[in-house]
C-alpha cells in the first residue's frame, strides 16, 4: 500500500527493506523482529516463537521473520510502525499483507519504477544459514534486472556484503553510512575504523573500489548543533563527487520532530507540534543547493514538487 501511494506521488524509486523468511524467501519488513510492523503479538498460534536474539550485537526480544515461513506470514497483517507520529496512518492497521520481494518488483515494472533494495543485519542472516545477497540478485535477474544502467540500486550499511556483490553483479551498488557508530562487519571484527572514517577522503577512495555511491544520513551533509538547529555544510559531497560516487542522503520526513530546528514550523507549545508538517520544501531546497545526486523521501509528492519548481526556475 505504501509503495503503491509512494509511485502515486512520484517516486523514482521504491524501497523495500529485506530479511529472509525461514524457508528464504525475501520479505520487505523495516526489521527481522516484526512486533512492532505487524500484528503477531495478536496471534495465539504464534505465541511460542516469541524469542530473545542478539541482532548486530543488540538483544531483541520479540518476533523475528526467520522463523517463519512465507505461508505463516501471510496469516499476518501490517500495522503503523510509529503510531504516536503519525496516527493517521493506522486506519490502515490490519489490511496489508507482508510482500515478498518478487511482489515489490512486479510492482515496480508495472508502473515503471525502479526499486531500491537495502539488505537488513547481513552478517546476522549470513550466520543464521540464510544469506540476502544471492536470492536478492537471482530474483532482480528473473525479471530482467542485471545490468550497470537497470533501475536498481543495492544498499547496505554494511561493507562486506556489498564488497562480495562487487563480485557478482554490475548493478549500482550503494555505502550506507550513518551519522554514528559503525559497520556491524567492522565492529564484530574488531575494526576500529567507523562510519566518520568512511567520509574521509581516503575512506571515500576506499568505498569507490566497491561501491558507485552513498546514501548518507542528512547529518553527513548538513549537520546539526545541540540545540537542533543546522551548522556549515560538510565537504562530503564534492569529496565524494572527485572519486566518482553518487551521493544520496535520508531520509526526508514532513513532521517537525524529523526536521532540524531551523525548518521547523508552528507553535512548539502545541501537543501536536512534533507531527505537524514543517518546513521540508526548504529543507529539500537546502540539499539539492549542496549537490546532492538523490534523496528519499517519506512523501514523494513534495521531493517531485521542489525538483519540478527547481527545473521551471
Amino acid at each position: 500500500m505504501s509503495y503503491e501511494t509512494a509511485i502515486a506521488l512520484g517516486a523514482d524509486y521504491i524501497e523495500p527493506d529485506l530479511v529472509s523468511t525461514k524457508d528464504h524467501v525475501l520479505v520487505a519488513r523495516h526489521e527481522n523482529e516484526i512486533s512492532g510492523t505487524t500484528d503477531v503479538a495478536a496471534h495465539p498460534e504464534f505465541a511460542d516463537r516469541r524469542a530473545t536474539k542478539t541482532v548486530d550485537g543488540v538483544q531483541i526480544t520479540g518476533w523475528f521473520t526467520e522463523d517463519f515461513t512465507l505461508a505463516e506470514l501471510r496469516t499476518l497483517r501490517a500495522k503503523e510502525r510509529i503510531p504516536a507520529l503519525r496516527p493517521d496512518n493506522t486506519a490502515f492497521d490490519g489490511l496489508p499483507l507482508i510482500p515478498t520481494f518478487e511482489e515489490v518488483i512486479q510492482l515496480a515494472q508495472q508502473h515503471d519504477v525502479g526499486v531500491y533494495p537495502e539488505t537488513k543485519h547481513p552478517s546476522y542472516f549470513d550466520a543464521a544459514g540464510l544469506s540476502l545477497e544471492e536470492p536478492l540478485l537471482d530474483t532482480l535477474a528473473r525479471y530482467g534486472w542485471n545490468r550497470k544502467n537497470d533501475p536498481v540500486f543495492i544498499q547496505s550499511f554494511e561493507t562486506g556484503n556489498l564488497r562480495e556483490l562487487r563480485k557478482k553483479t554490475r548493478l549500482p551498488l550503494i555505502q550506507l553510512i550513518n551519522a554514528t557508530g559503525a559497520p556491524y562487519d567492522w565492529a564484530a571484527a574488531g575494526d576500529p575504523r567507523n562510519y566518520d572514517t568512511m567520509v574521509t577522503r581516503d575512506g571515500l577512495r576506499d568505498v569507490a573500489t566497491y561501491a558507485d555511491g552513498v546514501g548518507v544520513d542528512t547529518r553527513r551533509v548538513v549537520p546539526v548543533a545541540a540545540d537542533g538547529t543546522t551548522l556549515a555544510p560538510t565537504t562530503l559531497v564534492s569529496d565524494a563527487h572527485r572519486r566518482g560516487l553518487k551521493v544520496h542522503v535520508w531520509t526526508i520526513r514532513n513532521e517537525n520532530s524529523q526536521l532540524p530546528a531551523d525548518y521547523r514550523l508552528g507553535d512548539p507549545n502545541s501537543p501536536a507540534y512534533p507531527r505537524a508538517m514543517g518546513n521540508v520544501a526548504g529543507w529539500l531546497g537546502r540539499l539539492l543547493d549542496l549537490d546532492i545526486d538523490g534523496m528519499f523521501c517519506d512523501d514523494s509528492s513534495l521531493g517531485r514538487a521542489v525538483l519540478a519548481d527547481r527545473a521551471q526556475g
